[in-house]
């Protein structure tokens, strides 16, 4: 059960800012599918000197206009789904929500590309199997295009699309080499997943730009002093689930996580209580928080999360190899030419399945 807000303002910068985190993610991390957060971005260097149709170099591989396009075109769209399409002119930090997008496909097309160059250094290639995969993929795609979609896309053609999907299939392949031997055993303790309710009273507000905005000490004391009230029902026998409904302010009121999931403060308290025991008040960075414990241990959970530590690790091995290889290479943004991009604005560009048609027929 979530806590509704009946405030229009307040989901919708809640919206702007969900969209804002998960580009400001894309930003930070490997955005290969299969790559983590400790792989370092590729970071460019300003310059001149590029022909009207590419935006970058690594060495000696280019990215071409159409390309960058159609990584911005339907990621553009995919966002829009989500989040829609008044998003873009919003602040983020310090630039737009499109200032963010632009800055999470330049990222991601870098990261793709200098995989491939260290991929060549490895000795890797795609095989015939590999090709005819790229290829079937391209004539998917291409056969869902619209007119109106590949203009959007600076009029690229399916052979170019093979191309981006063959860079992509190159990177994978380069991952999977690279953590090929990594396997490490996660114990049932490492990984032992939680199960809580919840309820948060919160203490910050967001402003009209979706910015967070930290309570004055008269309001954490009004915040401290509605927890403490609720605290005190709950001692009095009131029903835990009837309180989330009236008071909980946490986008969720029941949750599962394993250690390291959740701030230190929460996560100590929660991994200490019995099935169906209530915490005292919590102070956490988030305001103050009452949990009841519902499982303590989730089988389910627990085993998706050694999954999940296991790729952890292995992006911690890839990332290391990478970080060292990039850290020398040469790199050249074409600035005017990128600056000059902007976000679709055509109602009859729908296409945002580059990267789902690529999961079908090669991941």
């Amino acid at each position: 059960m979530r806590k509704i807000i009946h405030n229009n303002g307040f989901k919708q910068n809640t919206i702007i800012k969900k969209c804002a985190t998960a580009l400001a993610v894309a930003c930070s991390c490997v955005l290969l599918s299969g790559c983590g957060e400790n792989a370092a971005q590729i970071k460019v260097v300003f310059t001149t000197g590029f022909s009207d149709k590419e935006v970058f170099r690594i060495e000696d591989t280019v990215c071409t206009l159409k390309e960058a396009k159609a990584y911005l075109v339907n990621t553009q769209e995919g966002y829009e789904e989500s989040f829609g399409s008044d998003i873009w002119g919003h602040a983020a930090g310090s630039g737009t929500v499109q200032d963010r997008l632009k800055d999470s496909v330049l990222a991601k097309i870098a990261q793709i590309k200098a995989m491939d160059i260290l991929a060549a250094e490895n000795g890797i290639t795609l095989d015939e199997k590999d090709l005819k995969k790229t290829e079937e993929a391209a004539d998917e795609y291409y056969a869902s295009l619209t007119e109106a979609d590949i203009k959007a896309m600076d009029g690229i053609t399916k052979e170019e699309i093979a191309a981006i999907y063959r860079d992509h299939a190159l990177a994978d392949k380069l991952y999977d080499y690279i953590i090929r031997d990594i396997n490490p055993e996660i114990s049932d303790d490492e990984a032992r997943t939680i199960t809580v309710k919840q309820i948060l009273i919160k203490t910050y507000s967001l402003d009209a730009g979706g910015n967070r905005v930290e309570f004055d000490d008269s309001k954490m004391a009004a915040a401290k002093a509605k927890a403490d009230s609720v605290y005190v029902q709950l001692s009095e026998g009131a029903d835990f689930d009837k309180l989330i409904a009236d008071y909980n302010e946490a986008e969720e009121s029941v949750i599962s996580f394993g250690k390291g999931g959740v701030e230190p403060a929460y996560e100590e308290v929660a991994f200490n209580l019995g099935n169906d025991e209530v915490s005292k008040v919590v102070k956490t960075d988030d305001g103050y928080v009452i949990i009841k414990c519902i499982s303590t241990f989730n089988r389910e959970e627990t085993e998706a999360n050694k999954v999940k530590i296991v790729e952890e690790r292995k992006r911690e091995v890839f990332g290391e190899k990478y970080d060292h290889f990039v850290a020398t290479m040469n790199k050249q943004l074409n600035e005017r030419l990128w600056n000059s991009v902007t976000l679709v604005d055509d109602p009859n560009v729908t296409t945002k399945s580059l990267m789902e048609v690529y999961q079908k027929h090669i991941k």
